[in-house]
């Protein structure tokens, strides 16, 4: 009985030696395992952060090309810039909202809907004026707009859409009550025209130039309506203060590229023409149909030396809140900041 009792107790002084072991190599493990994991938190804390993107969107109208000849021409270099195609204005504003993009470039009236209800909106740019890139065009037998009476109609259901249709009939003496409004997307356009679905449509960009190629009528543009379709580059507030080094490469780029146009007009054309999917010759004589403001024009109509914009975008908010285009009204003044053009170099 005592000795196994002895043994019992031998054997318990081997299990409690046991344990011990085992506990001392689980806390030296444990040790190491916790200090390796404090060292990765540590390097990862001292490496350089991963740098989303800048997504700037664009559609196919000739006034945003030259972003695109920048990024052709690596005057982007290695900044965090992408830039995205949307079909249409309105899909832009939709991303805008959806947080899908950081900034666009959008129709002065486009950019006034996002401030109505998105209080980031700054446009930083003026990237045109329509100086008859926009147009209506129709059927080889309607001599005039009043040859549109009655007549089916094609156009974008964007505030732009309906304020240049609504000026051209102005002008002619007619409501948008005297024609048949025929709702269509951008990418519809020449189809539409082409199957005979509508008479007449307002169209811009490569639109424009295959529907006239295809012998439709120019009917009224842009250029009877100085000054009122201007085009811009926007981003969110937040991005601005959070990457001014990525936007100030933006609008440099931009502006360089704008330099490159005005001195290589056709290797800058034979560039741009793959992307848009029309000849080099289409592409320059869009370029006739748009002013692209210069950078000293930019500052004095950003910093509001020269009233000209923002006199003329307190005309256009009145005229949306009038129409209902626009749900309240939006200061302007408020929504211009110069200080990407005041620094540029390009």
């Amino acid at each position: 009985m005592d000795r196994l009792k002895g043994g019992l107790s031998q054997a318990k002084f081997f299990v409690r030696q046991k344990l011990g072991r085992l506990q001392s190599q689980f806390f030296k493990y444990f040790t190491l395992a916790f200090m390796a994991g404090m060292v990765a938190i540590a390097l990862t804390n001292c490496s350089s952060p991963v740098t989303s993107p800048v997504r700037i969107a664009t559609n196919l109208w000739p006034g945003y090309e030259t972003l695109y000849l920048a990024r052709n021409l690596d005057y982007f270099k290695d900044k965090p810039i992408r830039l995205v195609d949307y079909p249409s204005g309105t899909e832009e504003v939709r991303a805008y909202r959806n947080g899908e993009i950081e900034g666009a470039g959008l129709s002065i009236d486009q950019a006034l809907v996002l401030a109505a209800t998105q209080e980031d909106v700054r446009i930083i740019t003026i990237m045109d004026f329509s100086n008859g890139a926009d147009v209506i065009l129709g059927r080889p037998e309607i001599k005039d707009i009043k040859g549109l009476k009655g007549k089916q109609v094609g156009v974008e259901s964007t505030a732009l859409g309906a304020f240049f249709l609504a000026r051209a009939l102005e002008k002619n003496g007619m409501t948008p009550k005297d024609i048949q409004i025929v709702s269509l997307e951008l990418t519809e356009h020449e189809r539409a025209y082409k199957e005979g679905k509508v008479d007449a449509v307002v169209t811009f960009g490569p639109a424009r130039a295959k529907l006239l190629d295809a012998g439709a009528k120019l009917l009224f543009d842009s250029s009877q309506i100085p000054g009122e379709i201007v085009d811009t580059l926007v981003v969110r507030k937040e991005v601005i203060a959070n990457s001014p080094e990525t936007i100030q490469a933006l609008v440099d780029g931009r502006f360089r590229a704008l330099e490159y146009l005005e001195k290589n007009p056709q290797d800058a054309a034979s560039r741009i023409a793959p992307r848009t999917k029309v000849t080099p010759e289409q592409i320059l004589n869009a370029f006739k149909g748009i002013i692209q403001p210069s950078l000293a024009d930019n500052l004095r109509l950003l910093d509001q030396s020269d009233p000209t914009l923002v006199n003329g975008m307190q005309k256009l908010v009145d005229i949306m809140v009038e129409n209902k285009l626009l749900p309240k009204k939006v200061d302007p003044a408020t929504l211009l900041d110069p200080q990407f053009v005041k620094n540029a170099k390009p």
